[in-house]
């Protein structure tokens, strides 16, 4: 079998078994059960459709599981390419106290801009020179990474702090923390650090903007930022995001419908196949 036989087998039983998973929740472990419902809150079950809140007992025992799933994916991809990736991978070093204290300097500086002085941009490069240059007294520190990659033949290390699309402006400032800490540490303990939104929602990368992970980094131009193919590519090889939106659109038709039928016990209606996912 192919590498890239390999990596669509992959992607498709990592989704797959999450989507079987939700849907055995849904329909028989955890069912939505509409005279519970009815004796626990009779007051919202006589203002709001039953059809409403169905969807809100799907939504939160789908939202939960998915998070673990980018994780999953980027495993298995980069497994295929590189031999080796682990998850919640601690990483050990040292840092200079003077580096550590311009860390939270160029932090606070992000998050606490005032009508006072210039806003602060976040710039990377720039950031992460002005860390680089701090040293002093040598602090042991660890940091555990989202996603961690060695590759087998060239022996290179990669970090990453993968996230979904839209992430929160407190994620994404626990994360750039991190990816300063693991690339100021001396001796060098990875070779590349990123921050990895999983897909782009957008489109382009100028065109995204969400806001509240451009507090903190600047998305379309530093180089520690990968979104979606990008991301991808890096770990699996070029044409890997091709591959993951084609497999991810295969599964749309079959959960979609499943998901009308069996938990919302109607027909699916004329565009219950469409995918976002390009």
């Amino acid at each position: 079998m192919s590498n890239k036989k390999r990596v669509r087998e992959a992607i498709k039983k990592v989704v797959s078994t999450m989507m079987d998973r939700v849907m055995n929740n849904v329909l028989i472990k955890d069912s939505f059960i509409k005279e519970e419902h009815h004796s626990a809150k009779p007051l919202y079950a006589a203002l709001v459709p039953d059809e409403i809140f169905k969807w809100s007992h799907f939504e939160r025992r789908f939202v939960t599981p998915f998070g673990g799933v980018w994780g999953k994916l980027a495993q298995v991809v980069a497994i295929e390419a590189h031999g080796n990736c682990s998850l919640g991978h601690s990483v050990t070093g040292t840092v200079g106290s003077e580096s550590l204290r311009r860390i939270q300097e160029v932090l606070n500086n992000l998050e606490h801009n005032t009508k006072y002085k210039l806003k602060v941009k976040p710039n990377w490069a720039e950031e992460l020179a002005y860390i680089q240059k701090g040293g002093e007294k040598p602090i042991p520190v660890s940091v555990t990474c989202d996603v961690f990659i060695r590759n087998e033949e060239t022996c290179a290390k990669y970090a990453f702090e993968i996230k979904a699309p839209l992430p929160n402006s407190d994620q994404t400032k626990v994360s750039k923390e991190k990816l300063l800490k693991l690339l100021a540490m001396n001796p060098k303990q990875v070779d590349s650090a990123y921050y990895a939104p999983a897909y782009n929602p957008y489109g382009k990368k100028e065109d995204y903007k969400w806001t509240f992970p451009m507090r903190w980094f600047n998305m379309h131009e530093d180089e520690s930022v990968l979104i979606g193919n990008e991301f991808w590519d890096l770990i699996g090889g070029e044409g890997t995001y091709k591959i993951f939106i084609s497999e991810a659109n295969k599964l749309v038709k079959e959960y979609r419908k499943r998901i009308y039928k069996e938990f919302l016990e109607i027909e699916p209606p004329q565009y219950f196949n469409y995918s976002p996912l390009k």
